[in-house]
């Protein structure tokens, strides 16, 4: 089986807009979270949010083009470059074909469509909208302008599955490139979804915390919503050590299940089945597992079921791993969750060094596992996991190891 690794790693997140800020603002505990304020009937609505601050799309993308692109497609871009660039990956008329462009969003481009909204229902003649509205939020606007900007004219399409859809995009990218039908691709999730509607959505559903998020935390109150994208460059190991590339790490598995139970609360069953079978994928045992990059989401009951399902899969190993939640840190990005985590997954099994997962108050009976409460961990971490469990009950995992050398 072909081996899958990591050449390059770009990132727009609300804790760095390149990796490196985002490696060093993830281990010092940094956090994104604010609040956030709109205008609403002439009074000002606040919700806590993780917004990316100060982002310039035309840095990187021509200024004639960038009216087209909605901001998660602008986010994904940017960080789709940056991930080239680290890669070394020269993208030419020849190679082109046999380079994909896979990647997921929840939610796509909701920025433009509360916009439209907007004027269609505030202005009183002649309502207009964008030309270009469709073009902008359509959900496979991300891949879409990924690959007319890079040049690769491989396959290319998008993966909608709730929170998960980062995750599930990187899983069908490691297959493409495992059957041979190409040997490169840039895979990840991006989102921007930070807008009045969609908060006041989240929020009517009960699950948002009024300040912070505090995942597996005693008196956690629920999850705050972010923005961002993280994008990657996959290759096969054979193609990257013949061009001499460097390697962030493998891909080493990938696992998946649904939970055919409720649309919103999750199963202890399926989660546990998504991780028995990334682990299985990447033969790996549980002992193997030094650290997980959990879903946590800072509400009461996601945070129980995650721990009661990984202490189903690891038993009494379960007492040694270490788990956090990044989204403690810039929140919960939907459909570029499982992207932006993925990097600091990365990272960790890189460095030996187990983010934390900050605002924690102290532990719960329903979570008694270890989360690294508030400061990062030195520790030696041969594998880990990326946990995403989505709304719809669609869980996916992916398995990151060190690289060993053939």
């Amino acid at each position: 089986m072909r081996r899958i690794v990591i050449t390059g790693m770009g990132v727009i997140a609300p804790i760095g807009q390149n990796v490196q800020d985002f490696r060093n603002n993830l281990f010092a505990g940094v956090c994104g979270i604010e609040s956030v304020g709109f205008t609403y009937r002439n009074s000002e609505v606040r919700f806590p949010a993780a917004p990316v601050k100060n982002f310039r799309g035309e840095d990187w993308i021509d200024a004639k083009k960038i009216s087209l692109l909605d901001r998660f497609s602008q986010f994904a871009v940017v960080a789709a470059l940056q991930a080239v660039k680290d890669s070394g990956f020269d993208i030419t008329a020849e190679n082109s074909e046999r380079v994909g462009v896979i990647t997921g969003t929840g939610v796509g481009g909701q920025n433009t469509l509360e916009e439209s909204y907007m004027k269609l229902l505030n202005e009183t003649s002649s309502p207009r909208v964008h030309p270009f509205t469709i073009p902008r939020l359509m959900a496979n606007a991300g891949s879409s302008q990924i690959s007319m900007a890079t040049g690769i004219t491989g396959p290319g399409f998008t993966v909608a599955s709730a929170c998960a859809s980062a995750i599930h995009a990187m899983g069908v990218t490691v297959h493409m490139l495992r059957s041979g039908l190409i040997d490169a691709a840039i895979t990840g999730g991006s989102e921007s979804c930070l807008t009045f509607g969609t908060l006041k959505g989240w929020e009517a559903l009960r699950v948002m915390a009024p300040d912070v998020c505090r995942p597996f935390s005693a008196n956690r109150a629920g999850m705050v919503l972010g923005e961002g994208a993280a994008m990657f460059m996959l290759e096969t190991y054979e193609n990257a050590k013949a061009r001499g590339a460097k390697i962030h790490a493998e891909l080493a598995g990938f696992g998946m299940s649904s939970d055919a139970r409720d649309i919103t609360t999750p199963d202890v069953n399926g989660a546990a089945r998504a991780v028995t079978n990334a682990l299985r994928d990447a033969g790996l045992t549980p002992e193997d597992i030094d650290y997980i990059n959990a879903h946590g989401t800072g509400t009461r009951i996601n945070d129980a079921t995650e721990t009661a399902a990984v202490k189903h899969v690891f038993g009494g190993h379960a007492r040694k791993l270490a788990l956090s939640s990044s989204k403690s840190m810039f929140g919960h990005a939907l459909g570029a969750a499982g992207a932006l985590e993925m990097l600091a997954t990365v990272l960790a099994v890189k460095e030996d060094k187990a983010p934390p997962t900050i605002n924690y108050l102290g532990p719960d009976p329903e979570c008694d596992l270890d989360y690294v409460p508030n400061a990062a961990r030195a520790m030696p971490i041969r594998a880990a996991l990326n946990n995403s469990f989505a709304f719809g009950g669609l869980n996916a995992v992916v398995a990151v190891k060190k690289v060993s050398v053939a």
